[in-house]
């Protein structure tokens, strides 16, 4: 997979043990012509290609069951509806179903609705059968015994997180969803903190499906060695993770040809916002852009639909970490985009700081850059002024991949750490919401100053720059139950 055209599916793109994805083929010149807008609704319009769109609505039962049949009479099928934040997930052949779901009565209650992809369904078309919605402090030991290859873990000595096991190794009443690739709850250092009835596959269209494994990896190893830096356990074997005691779940979202499409991620969102997670972690943008332009009709209104789903799930108590991004690319400072859509064609277009690289820069989610061991800015890391929150270790990564363990390098490995901190903070501070995780991150992160060898694209203070954010994640001061 080239990472110039797919820059941060997964953010470990550079990794020892690489993601191997399959590269989508361009589309066809016939594919990509019904996704520009329609300029009018056709009495009798030739089926077109099969897409998937978002349709934002009032979040009331009501208004959302009037956009469903307006979905229902432009000849579109319902995939998945939210009542909570007053989206559908519609499906449909009508290349004018833009235009055809505003007819009407029930028509006038759209917001906006847009395609979630430049590429045709590849899940095939949704059955009535699929059609169901996703609804819905252990003290540490006094001498810690360590794990065999924990040694070779530099990454936890840099978070403290070493110092942090001598106080609490986390409580199992903390869960963290590993919202990615899948996660193999068979490996030995994974399952005993694994929570299957909480897992979870929203790669079929969006529709959440608690078929028992569905939520295992398949094609990528990348959720299971997120799923390892996390919550490794602490049981004499191999390695452990930030927070070993508590418990975590698969959120997959990563279909087998490795893209996360706005359904699968709003059903993730969805799914754990309504089944008691604490954490999330999100080591991925959403395809098809890299970045998603609310003056674009599609990218817009699957922007609005991300952001309400992203809310919903704070309000309901979830703090959602996310990785920043392997391009080197300063978010504060947006110019241009040339590896956008992923799934089709790519183009080069000019954007801006309203264009925004989701979920990661979506209010309330807390944006990890990454660090080498020599505390330095990682060089594929994204950067950017008041867009890093905090920096963790994300260089050459040891955690768990099925089978045994290897190393990994991305943002990608750097979000779980903070991730992590996260689940101790919460276990240690359990009547915290995700406002107070996240103050507390911020506050508790080790200042670290921009290189000595002046670099312009690290501006700011040492408190707070381009590269580190607030600073290096803390894990020991997580652990402290003094506010």
């Amino acid at each position: 997979m080239s990472r110039s055209s797919r820059t941060r599916r997964l953010s470990a793109g550079l990794a020892v043990a690489a993601l191997a994805f399959t590269t989508a083929g361009a589309a066809t010149a016939a594919q990509a012509a019904p996704f520009a807008p329609s300029s009018g609704t056709t009495a009798a319009a030739e089926p077109g290609i099969l897409m998937n769109y978002v349709v934002n609505t009032k979040a009331t039962p009501a208004h959302v069951g009037r956009v469903e049949k307006a979905v229902e009479a432009a000849g579109g099928t319902v995939v998945a509806s939210y009542d909570e934040i007053g989206v559908v997930i519609a499906q449909s052949t009508n290349p004018n179903f833009r235009t055809d779901v505003r007819a009407g009565r029930n028509g006038r209650e759209v917001q906006s609705v847009g395609a979630t992809r430049t590429a045709p369904v590849s899940e095939g078309p949704v059955g009535a059968a699929k059609q169901a919605a996703a609804k819905g402090l252990n003290a540490g030991e006094s001498t810690v015994v360590p794990d065999p290859d924990e040694t070779k873990q530099w990454d936890m000595v840099q978070i403290k997180a070493d110092q942090a096991h001598q106080v609490t190794d986390g409580s199992k009443r903390v869960l963290v969803g590993v919202t990615d690739s899948g996660v193999d709850d068979q490996h030995p250092d994974l399952k005993p903190n694994f929570d299957a009835k909480n897992s979870v596959n929203c790669t079929g269209n969006g529709v959440a499906d608690t078929t028992p494994g569905g939520w295992r990896q398949t094609t990528s190893d990348h959720g299971t060695h997120v799923a390892g830096t996390i919550a490794a356990a602490r049981n004499g074997v191999g390695i452990v993770g930030v927070a070993p005691g508590v418990r975590i779940a698969s959120v997959k979202v990563v279909n087998d040809d490795g893209y996360i499409y706005p359904e699968y991620a709003i059903c993730g969102f969805i799914w754990a916002a309504q089944h008691d997670m604490d954490v999330t972690n999100h080591s991925y943008f959403i395809d098809p852009w890299m970045f998603w332009c609310d003056d674009d009709g599609d990218q817009g209104a699957v922007q609005e639909s991300v952001r309400r789903a992203m809310d919903y799930q704070t309000k309901k108590g979830v703090l959602s970490v996310a990785a920043a991004g392997n391009s080197n690319y300063d978010l504060a400072n947006k110019t241009t985009d040339t590896s956008s859509p992923n799934d089709s064609t790519a183009v080069t277009r000019q954007i801006n700081n309203d264009c925004l690289d989701i979920p990661t820069e979506l209010p309330g989610v807390i944006t990890v850059a990454s660090t080498t061991q020599a505390r330095a800015k990682s060089s594929f890391s994204n950067f950017g002024l008041g867009k890093i929150d905090v920096a963790a270790p994300g260089s050459a990564i040891l955690s768990t991949i099925p089978g045994g363990y290897g190393t990994k390098s991305g943002t990608s490995m750097a979000s779980p750490h903070v991730a992590g901190v996260a689940a101790l903070m919460k276990s240690t501070h359990p009547w915290w919401g995700p406002r107070d995780l996240e103050k507390a991150l911020l506050r508790q992160a080790d200042d670290t100053a921009c290189p000595t060898t002046p670099d312009a694209r690290c501006t700011g203070t040492t408190a707070n720059n381009a590269f580190f954010g607030e600073g290096i994640a803390d894990a020991l001061d997580a652990v402290n139950r003094i506010r």
